[in-house]
């Protein structure tokens, strides 16, 4: 596959259909829980608060984060449940998600530091988008993690 060009829905949970609040569920359980073999409750409450972005190509979801404002999951706003089907990896999905994701954090919730709970291995990957490391690594569901902040622009 080349470089794929997707289409970019972002919605507050409330205006979400019930087929696309089941297709970010389904690609979250097939990413966190089936591929990286993660045992946990992802349905944490911040669903409802947050909006949701979602990357079509047709039919098919993508890729998915939840964007959330100020003092919900952390201090600053922060994109989190970032996930990108395995059947499309490789071809810029990923990389799309996390612009735009950037850019719809600083269109909803002004131009602030956006934090992450990063993937230890994925710390390059945010870094190519301004994130810098803030923590020390640590274990969540058993995978090593780091929290990472962009700088306001």
């Amino acid at each position: 596959m080349n470089a794929l060009k997707l289409d970019w829905v972002c919605k507050p949970f409330e205006e979400l259909t019930p087929y696309q609040l089941y297709a970010i569920l389904r690609l979250r359980s097939e990413v966190f829980v089936v591929e990286q073999n993660c045992v946990f409750l992802d349905m944490d409450n911040k669903d409802q608060v947050a909006y949701h972005l979602m990357g079509y190509n047709g039919d098919d979801l993508v890729a998915s984060t939840r964007l959330l404002d100020k003092n919900t999951a952390y201090k600053l706003m922060s994109i989190g449940r970032v996930a990108t089907s395995p059947k499309y990896r490789g071809v810029g999905a990923g990389k799309g998600l996390m612009e735009e994701s950037i850019k719809l954090c600083y269109e909803l919730f002004g131009k602030d530091d956006i934090k992450i709970g990063a993937q230890l291995y994925l710390r390059k990957f945010y870094e190519s988008f301004g994130f810098e490391q803030s923590s020390e690594v640590y274990l969540e569901d058993g995978i090593e993690h780091i929290e990472m902040v962009k700088p306001r622009i």
